[in-house]
């Protein structure tokens, strides 16, 4: 099309359809960006006064290019102008506008918001939602992804971001009293198994040539029966509660622990004797001690779980929580310690010696640490501890027994050492001194968390 014709169907035109057909629309844009007529500032005005894009179309030359007495600056086009140019450019800036506004609305809180949603509204600090996403496997790694520095921070976003669900009203008035009566009633079935045990010795000890054989045994095994009815209820309820799942192969490691309490001693003389001749020397001494500290321990397990809670909700950071968590863990396994001590030292005044008391202080402490795992959510290594100690004590005699056959003396030398450097009792103090220890290791780490203390 000519620049005649051009002209023509542009005057031509309707002022509601376009003036230019697609294929003539880049000549026209390109030759209004080569240059203007010297009348392009009057033009301009004319468009700004409100004139229809009609008058933006040059009634002189424009494809040969500008006139030498342009002005040096060409006038900005007012946006209609350029939108009347490019047709396409609403749109394009529409769709960028779109895009920006969603990458710029993009929320990596929100699916994590959602996923835990019932968690923050259930909680009363943003601790106890830090606490819940750490044992959800959130680190502060994790919390990185989310633009955040720690888990406490992406806490604190998360409990300012969810609403909280109200609860039922605290109590003011009735709480302490029923708190006082729930403490008597675990401490008054946590002093059974004491009570059960020293029941049935004294028992024993009075019928001491007054009854026969047969009495005094079914007199034993129904002492026995109660003190394990009256432990199990001891360790359901209270502080020693621990989830269902804590059984079966732990309750068979504790009865095997508690029974080697007894026998263990008289069972590895036998054995090395070549027996058995004769009657087995009981020590009922450290069951006697270890029963009767079924009550400190209740009381040690509550006093860590109530100073961590405290602990918890007056911290401000995950860190802050475990660097105190630790020595409280401590202060309380010094004191169950130092209190089974002095049990110990008591059953043995009044039942007379026998047994080893390092290793039944060492017993004493594996099953309090068993317990505070099972207890905060952590049955798996207290059930292993257990069984570790279980297979050292059943692999001492089995050992001595193994040695017994030809070729496989060597087997039974390590036994026959400890024994006679530090008698029977080393090998239940070895036993369940070096499962504690890796238990007390365990607890360091685990108990330490946040996540073990969130649920009250």
């Amino acid at each position: 099309m000519s620049r005649e014709g051009h002209e023509d169907a542009l005057e031509g035109s309707a002022p509601g359809e376009p003036a230019l057909t697609p294929g003539d629309a880049p000549a026209h844009a390109g030759a209004m960006a080569e240059g203007s007529s010297p009348d392009a500032p009057a033009h301009a005005g004319s468009v700004a006064n409100g004139s229809s894009p009609d008058a933006l179309v040059p009634a002189g030359p424009v494809a040969n290019g500008s006139s030498p007495d342009a002005p040096a600056h060409a006038p900005v086009r007012p946006p209609e102008v350029a939108h009347a140019a490019h047709p396409h450019a609403a749109r394009n800036a529409a769709v960028r506008k779109a895009v920006a506004g969603r990458r710029g609305t993009a929320d990596p809180v929100r699916a994590l918001m959602h996923r835990h949603r019932e968690l923050c509204e259930r909680a009363v600090d943003p601790l106890e939602i830090a606490a819940g996403l750490e044992a959800h496997g959130v680190t502060d790694r994790t919390a990185a992804r989310y633009r955040h520095r720690d888990v406490f921070s992406l806490a604190e976003e998360l409990f300012a971001r969810v609403p909280a669900v109200a609860g039922e009203p605290v109590a003011t008035g009735p709480a302490p009293a029923r708190d006082v009566t729930t403490r008597a009633a675990w401490t008054l079935r946590a002093l059974l198994p004491g009570a059960a045990c020293l029941t049935t010795f004294g028992a024993l000890r009075l019928t001491d040539g007054l009854l026969g054989g047969d009495a005094r045994l079914a007199i034993g095994c129904g002492g026995a029966l109660l003190t394990l009815v009256v432990l199990v209820l001891a360790v359901r309820t209270g502080p020693l509660r621990a989830e269902p799942r804590f059984s079966g192969t732990a309750a068979l490691c504790v009865c095997w622990l508690l029974g080697y309490v007894l026998y263990g001693d008289a069972l590895l003389h036998q054995v090395l004797s070549g027996g058995p001749e004769g009657p087995w020397t009981l020590t009922p001494a450290p069951l006697l001690g270890l029963a009767v500290a079924v009550a400190p321990a209740a009381w040690c397990a509550h006093l860590f779980a109530l100073s961590a809670h405290r602990r918890l909700h007056g911290s401000h950071a995950l860190e802050e929580f475990a660097a105190g968590a630790r020595p409280l863990l401590f202060g309380v396994v010094a004191l169950f310690l130092c209190t089974l001590a002095v049990l110990l030292y008591l059953a043995r005044l009044g039942l007379g010696s026998g047994g080893a008391p390092v290793g039944a202080a060492a017993l004493g402490l594996l099953l309090l640490l068993a317990r505070l795992l099972a207890v905060h959510g952590f049955p798996e290594p207290a059930a292993t501890g257990l069984a570790a100690a279980c297979a050292v004590e059943a692999a001492a005699p089995a050992l001595i027994l193994a040695g017994r056959l030809p070729g496989l003396h060597p087997v039974a030398r390590p036994v026959d050492a400890l024994i006679e450097a530090a008698g029977a009792g080393a090998v239940p103090a070895l036993a369940c001194g070096a499962a504690a220890l890796g238990l007390l290791i365990t607890a360091t780490l685990a108990l330490s968390r946040a996540s073990a203390h969130a649920a009250p």
